[in-house]
């Protein structure tokens, strides 16, 4: 593996079988989300067990895709070579409607424009031939 090459490359995440079902529902174009049975816990990333009980009765649903802002915070300066092109990019902390908060990216956006409370939407993008990131834009 030679690094000056590798950091070249963007990181994509490694599906495992906690995550499988989340990764395949990006293909189809739904964030699922984990409903736990026992205590109704909901959790975006996903586990082999709730986080709040430790049940193990987790069941997948897709989620709206809709949500707000909740926080953001704009990239000027690249965190590698891999990232140079794409800046300036906004990171956002997406609450979505059924109120679980997850990390993101802003597209179809100008980062000027990007601010709290803003409603947006999912936007699947297949970023590697069998790998699909959750974005979000402005809602329309």
């Amino acid at each position: 593996m030679n690094p000056v090459k590798d950091a070249h490359i963007k990181p994509l995440p490694t599906p495992d079988g906690d995550s499988e079902a989340y990764w395949q529902g990006l293909k189809r174009g739904q964030i699922l989300l984990q409903h736990c049975l026992d205590c109704g816990h909901l959790q975006v990333y996903q586990e082999s067990i709730c986080r709040t009980c430790t049940s193990e009765r987790l069941e997948h649903r897709a989620a709206s895709g809709r949500g707000k802002i909740h926080s953001f915070s704009v990239v000027y300066r690249a965190p590698g070579p891999a990232f140079k092109n794409d800046t300036p990019y906004a990171v956002i902390l997406v609450e979505l409607e059924e109120g679980v908060r997850m990390i993101s990216s802003m597209v179809e956006c100008p980062v000027e424009d990007v601010a709290f409370d803003m409603p947006v939407e999912l936007v699947c993008d297949p970023v590697a031939e069998d790998v699909v990131l959750p974005r979000f834009r402005p809602r329309r």
